[in-house]
């Protein structure tokens, strides 16, 4: 009986979506004399929640040249804007806003699905120790956070003092190749002043300052064991190639949809995914010692609550990670 109703439930849902729905969109266009392209544009502000919405509304449509749309190739935008019109039967000359903020949101559609495969190939390229240009930037990487401190050697045991694991780097990379890299030579090199006080922080960790509440609430054992209790540091590379994972699998779940279109007034770029890395890094940081973890073993935990946080940020449309780093004032007119 229960495999009865959930058939029969699900055979609703279809033909709900298939036809009922169908049939609202034909008569809400006749009551307004729109599309449902046309309505979104005129009734949702630029950013997040109208590109997130055209994307939807192009990839469900019935029509294959409208689905298709959503995957061209950045120079065909124009053409695909025309053919959009053309299709719809808008006519651009009485609708000249319509095309601009079409192509807006398509741009932005199309950066994000190539930005994954950017993103996607520097994760697959592993660090070589023979490539002139990894070695380069690696040797980087340690000038801007160690500007005072010549590196003695290539292979070294200095590499630990910015939180690799060994004397060489090179085998840390192998989880996320020369995206890891990538990241954490940007976060050094545009972020300076503060990746060299997140590094040292993550050396010498200092306890969070307890409000007058939190010290209330506290036993005297708990006191006591507080004074004498050492505050948990981490390793300051590792910890950013995990930071770069978790980046990654948020670009690629299209959790960053939100922030990006948000902050982006037409294609993501790599440096947008950089500075979200940045972002990441240094918000990750703070949670860190609010979190207070009695040992590096809760790394796992700490990763994992700080991911659920950003995530949860990312489903207000509204959302923009890092506004200091947003173009967003070039969204007001599109």
């Amino acid at each position: 009986m229960k495999h009865f109703l959930r058939m029969f439930v699900q055979i609703c849902l279809y033909f709900y979506c298939k036809c009922l729905w169908r049939c609202l969109k034909f008569v809400v266009r006749k009551l307004t004399g729109q599309c449902e392209l046309q309505r979104i544009c005129y009734n949702t502000k630029p950013g997040a929640a109208r590109t997130m919405k055209i994307e939807a509304s192009l990839k469900g449509s019935k029509s294959k040249r409208l689905q298709t749309s959503v995957s061209v190739h950045p120079d065909a935008i124009e053409k695909t804007i025309d053919d959009i019109m053309e299709l719809k039967r808008i006519n651009p000359d009485i609708n000249p806003q319509l095309g601009v903020s079409l192509q807006a949101c398509l741009l932005q559609i199309v950066g994000y699905r190539n930005l994954i495969a950017e993103v996607e190939k520097l994760r697959r390229e592993p660090y070589d120790s023979e490539n002139p240009q990894h070695e380069e930037m690696l040797l980087k990487l340690w000038k801007c956070l160690k500007p005072n401190s010549p590196l003695k050697a290539r292979i070294s045991k200095q590499w630990c003092e910015i939180g690799f694991q060994g004397d060489d780097p090179k085998t840390d990379f192998r989880g996320m190749g020369l995206l890891g890299l990538y990241n954490l030579v940007y976060f050094a090199e545009w972020d300076t002043e503060i990746a060299q006080q997140v590094l040292s922080d993550s050396l010498h960790p200092k306890y969070r300052e307890l409000t007058k509440k939190e010290l209330s609430q506290l036993t005297k054992a708990e006191w006591e064991k507080k004074k004498f209790d050492k505050a948990i540091g981490y390793s300051f590379a590792i910890v950013g190639i995990n930071i770069t994972d978790l980046a990654y699998n948020l670009l690629v779940s299209g959790a960053l949809k939100t922030h990006f279109y948000n902050v982006a007034p037409e294609a993501p770029t790599l440096t947008h995914f950089q500075q979200t890395f940045c972002y990441l890094m240094h918000e990750f940081h703070k949670f860190w010692i609010e979190e207070d973890p009695l040992d590096i073993m809760e790394f796992n935990r700490v990763r994992e609550k700080f991911h659920k946080q950003i995530l949860k940020q990312l489903q207000n449309p509204e959302m923009a990670l890092c506004p200091h780093f947003a173009a967003s004032e070039s969204l007001i007119n599109m």
